[in-house]
This record gives C-alpha cells, structure tokens and sequence, in this order.
C-alpha cells in the first residue's frame, strides 16, 4: 500500500501542465480561539495586497482560499491536502503557529508546490534542513530574540528571566536571545501552549528578583500575560522586554501598565520608505486602524508573488520557473531592505521599539534604534541550496 504523501504526490505530478489563466492562493491560519487574533490580521494584509493590486497578481486574477487551521496540525495538514487536490492551489500560504506550520509545510513541499510562511520562521526548516519550495516573508523564529540578547548585552543588563511558550517557536526564541546575550540567567520558564493563567509563574519570577524580564507570548496569550503582568505590580520595579508579544493590538488593553516596555521588530509604522507609507495608509482606509506586524508581513508576501509571476510572464505552471522566480524576486518591501537567505528565510534589519506616551496622552509605540543590520539566521551557512 502506497503512503498518503506518495499517492498525493504523484496525483499533483501526473498528466501534462496547462498555462495558467489565473493564480489561486491557499491560506491557512488560526482564525479563532486565543491564537485567532494573528491570522485574522495576516489574512487583512494579505486582502490588502490583492486589492491594491487590482484583484491580480502578476497579471492574473486571483482566487483567494481562506481556512481555519484551529491550531491543530492535524486540521492544517487536511486543508493543506484539500487545496492541493480538490482546490488545485499554485501556492500554500500559512500563518499559523510553528506546529502547525510544519505539518502544512510537509505536505506542500512533497507536491514540490511553493509554501509561504508570513508567521512561523521554525529552526526545523533552517539550515541543513532548508527546502526549495519553502519561503518565509516573516523571520526565522531566533531572529527577534537574537536583536533583544544583543541589544540587553550591549546595555550592560543583568540576570534577565526568561519566558516563552513550550513549542517549537517559544524554544527557538529563546535559544536566539542565549544565542547573543551571553551572561548569566535569573530563569528560564517555558509554560504549556495553551495556558492562560500565569499567577504561578509571576510569583516564582519575583521570587528570582531578576534584573529584567524577557517574554514572547504571541496573539491571544500575550493578552492574558500582559494583563495578569500589570495586576501583579511587577512592571514597578523590574523592566519588560518582549518578542512578539506586544503590538498595537494589544497595546490599549495594557494602557499604562506597558509604559517603558522595549520590543524588537523588522518593522514599524514609522519607517520611512514609500512603500511602507503606501501600505500604512491603504491599511487605514481599508480596515479603519493602525496596521500589524503581522499584516505587514502578509501584505509583503503578495508583493513577492506578484513580483515573481511578473518576473515569468505569468507562466506559474513551470514550477522550477516559478520557484525560481519567488528566490530572485525583487519587489519594494514594507521594511525596506529585504532579500532571502539561501534557506528561504529572510534578511532584514531589525529595530528596537519603545512603548513611551503618545500625544493624545496614551501609550503608543515609538521606533528607536536599528540594532541589527541585513541581519539573517544563525543556521543559514548550513543549508546546501544556493
């Protein structure tokens, strides 16, 4: 008996290619519960990039799939095989959470069809492990962190206490900040993916009395931390640095209690380049509120493709072509500089944030330093592609 994943690869192989007279795009991404929040702004930017482009991309009209993943890889993993053999999808875009990213990712790439990450960067798909049909538009899960250890390191901090969610993403965040902050450490906490009650571990962390607080909680369980965070008081006296956790978003639920709190991100609303201007401003008239990261990221992604079909005259159903041209692709990046790393995962400048007092009186994010620069991943020299 053949496995599922060679039974679907020769179906997607079999019978001669047809020239494309349109683009679909499958995307996958939790849309509800906690970690909803995160896909529903990846999905914005992503319909954001289709409108602005006139419903085409490279030329092609666009068929745009849309499916909850539910935060479970079993589910992505269905969805992804239904968009590759009943929907016939020419590309798989995901915005999940790690786990479930892989699993979509395993599926796509036996297709040898082109999958996008514009939210999860795993280790696990880095380095020596690197696929050419996977490309990221976000960053390689170390990346954030790896900016916060720098920064904290060259500030002189002390004993900082660690915390991150137990999955493939909160374990490779905080292996990048060990990666560039080298001192010593108060703590290292990793609590179950789907806890939302964090009394235990705040009252362990003011036991430690650590110099400084680095989390990544993302979507939904950064809300909560955030939250039970300020009601502990601890803010007072031990300062908060964060990794996907804090954001515009989130930011009016915490109000006064995330005053001083420093983030690293490759983007910010305040950064000057055209594109990023025009995006900033078609996200407001568009959705009525300031842009996420998140959106930002997806609306990039769109650009990429139409970019790379462009590149190809529109000839998508040559997948070595069309591969190819996603690798090369040049297209103006909301972040500015952006080009791939040989894994597919990006390389950009990274900034640090600062959550100060706004003008209307309310705390509001405002971009401080770049801290690194055309910055990749630590695993990239492993990969064999070129």
């Amino acid at each position: 008996m053949r496995a599922p994943g060679a039974c679907l690869l020769a179906l997607l192989l079999a019978g001669p290619a047809m020239a494309a007279d349109h683009i679909t795009i499958g995307f996958i991404s939790t849309l509800t519960g906690p970690g909803g929040l995160t896909g529903i702004k990846t999905r914005e930017g992503m319909r954001l990039g289709i409108e602005v482009l006139g419903g085409k991309i490279g030329g092609l009209p666009v068929t745009f799939l849309s499916e909850d993943d539910q935060q479970k890889p079993e589910i992505g993993r269905q969805i992804a095989e239904k968009y590759l053999l009943q929907d016939h999808a020419d590309v798989v875009v995901a915005g999940g959470f790690s786990n479930v990213f892989l699993a979509i990712e395993g599926v796509v790439a036996k297709a040898k069809i082109p999958v996008i990450s514009v939210n999860a960067g795993p280790s696990a798909l880095a380095g020596k492990e690197c696929s050419p049909y996977f490309f990221s538009t976000s960053w390689q899960g170390d990346n954030y962190a790896e900016a916060m250890g720098a920064a904290l390191e060259k500030r002189g901090v002390k004993n900082p206490y660690l915390m991150a969610p137990n999955y493939v993403a909160g374990r490779d965040v905080l292996t990048g900040f060990k990666r560039s902050f080298t001192g010593p450490l108060a703590g290292e906490v990793y609590t179950p993916l789907a806890q939302l009650d964090f009394s235990a571990e705040l009252a362990s962390l003011r036991a430690a009395n650590p110099g400084a607080v680095f989390v990544f909680y993302p979507g939904g369980l950064g809300l909560q931390f955030l939250k039970q965070w300020a009601q502990s008081g601890l803010g007072e006296k031990i300062p908060l640095y964060t990794a996907y956790t804090l954001d515009v978003t989130s930011l009016p639920a915490v109000g006064e209690a995330a005053m001083g709190t420093e983030l690293t991100s490759f983007w910010s609303a305040e950064l000057d380049n055209p594109a990023n201007k025009r995006f900033v401003a078609a996200y407001r008239k568009m959705f009525d509120g300031p842009p996420m990261e998140y959106a930002a990221q997806a609306y990039d992604s769109i650009m990429l493709l139409d970019a790379a079909v462009r590149a190809i005259g529109g000839r998508i159903e040559d997948r070595p072509a069309f591969l190819a041209a996603i690798r090369a692709a040049k297209f103006d990046s909301v972040r500015g500089n952006f080009h791939f790393a040989n894994d597919g995962f990006p390389t950009q400048d990274f900034y640090l944030e600062k959550i100060v007092r706004g003008a209307d009186g309310k705390p509001t994010m405002k971009l401080e330093d770049k801290v690194l620069a055309d910055h990749s991943n630590a695993y990239a020299k492993e990969c064999p592609l070129k």
